[in-house]
């Protein structure tokens, strides 16, 4: 029999959807599943968006430019300079989610070995990513303790070496939901500039900012125009995971030209999706303030709540809708798939993503889970309540 490729071998199981089937099972046996697994807003779609797409009127269903739609990126543009952030047409390349971004970005300056450097824990498919681009994945790791501050510089410095690329960070975080500081966005931009190295900056949850804090953008760094990489998506932004629209920006015109010709590999982003994501450029502000309140409300609950569970260890999130969750267990892994598999409260239970996939040092985060707070508030608190329930029966076993 054929065999398949080591690199498909060694690509990661997404922590995020490998519970699946555990929950399809435990929906058969009648039980309700309550999903804080998967960043899947159930915020609504701004109604502009889907009014442009029912209002569609052509003959023929056409590519588009592979950088994305002159109208759209032109648009984009001027959103992203009304935000204070200095970005042009020309910096922008459209991508099929920010997905596509992040891998056009490494193929873009990371060759076959190289390495990149990534505050974990992060975004589990960074692990699939690298894989798919043949890129090592260095981890500079951040604890629960601080909150999932950005490591100390030294410890970067440490890991620096010949086939260092780039850095990449996701402000704010998933999945930890930290907000960086601007002494900390400093910091790394003095240190890429030190090593001539990239920047790489997941800035998809840049409008979920909590308690007064300010996000800093990778794009307003000075003197790191030919380091910085910008990546984004309106998944979050608008509750549009599924319209697969995003964008790699950088000012480095070496960086675009190469990225381009990616672009150009893949024809062209998807063209009802960008009729739809250009049309949400034209939400008003006061969308993004409701949904912002709401995220708060809900953060504010689902850390309360877990903060009441003994021995449970929460970091408070300043952004994104996103937190870790230290659990008074040896393998969350097993917590997880028990908690679908061997358990319910009253017929429902939970459905959580084991932490230990948002790592790549063996055995961190083994007993911390990410939860997304995408759900109402009484659903959020029927949650903890169940985690509870399921704490003390799995402890006692």
């Amino acid at each position: 029999m054929p065999r398949i490729s080591t690199k498909g071998h060694d690509m990661p199981e997404s922590p995020i959807r490998k519970l699946v089937p555990y929950s399809e099972a435990a929906k058969q046996k009648g039980h309700k599943v309550y999903h804080l697994n998967i960043g899947q807003p159930d915020i609504k779609t701004p109604e502009v968006a889907l009014e442009a797409i029912r209002n569609v009127d052509m003959e023929v269903l056409e590519y588009s430019h592979s950088a994305g739609f002159e109208s759209y990126r032109k648009k984009l543009a001027a959103y992203y300079t009304s935000h204070g952030l200095p970005i042009a047409t020309q910096d922008i390349i459209i991508t099929t989610g920010g997905s596509e971004a992040l891998l056009f970005a490494m193929g873009t300056t990371m060759d076959q070995g190289d390495e990149i450097i990534i505050p974990e824990p992060f975004y589990a498919n960074y692990n699939g990513f690298s894989t798919a681009s043949g890129v090592k994945v260095v981890p500079v790791i951040s604890g629960i303790e601080t909150g999932f501050a950005l490591p100390p510089i030294a410890d970067f410095e440490k890991l620096i070496t010949p086939k260092t690329k780039a850095i990449l960070i996701c402000n704010p975080g998933n999945p930890t939901g930290y907000l960086y500081s601007k002494e900390e966005m400093q910091q790394l931009a003095e240190l890429v500039k030190k090593h001539d190295l990239f920047l790489i900056a997941d800035e998809v949850y840049r409008e979920f900012v909590y308690d007064g804090g300010v996000h800093h953008s990778v794009m307003n760094l000075e003197g790191l125009e030919q380091h910085a990489i910008m990546i984004d998506s309106v998944s979050k932004r608008y509750s549009m995971c599924g319209a697969r629209i995003g964008c790699i920006v950088s000012k480095n015109k070496e960086v675009m030209t190469t990225a381009m010709k990616f672009a150009q590999a893949r024809l062209s982003p998807p063209t009802f999706a960008q009729i739809a994501s250009e049309a949400a450029l034209d939400t008003p502000k006061s969308y993004f303030d409701e949904v912002s309140a709401e995220y708060l409300e809900r953060r504010n609950i689902l850390v309360a709540e877990l903060s009441k569970i003994e021995g449970v260890t929460v970091a408070n999130p300043k952004g994104a809708f996103y937190c870790i969750a230290r659990l008074p267990v040896s393998n969350a892994d097993d917590f997880a798939q028990w908690l679908l598999e061997s358990f319910d409260h009253k017929g429902e239970t939970v459905m959580v993503a084991p932490a230990a996939g948002f790592y790549s040092t063996p055995g961190a985060g083994r007993d911390e889970i990410r939860m997304a707070y995408v759900l109402k508030k009484e659903d959020l608190v029927r949650s903890v309540e169940i985690l509870k329930e399921a704490l003390s029966v799995y402890n006692s076993k």
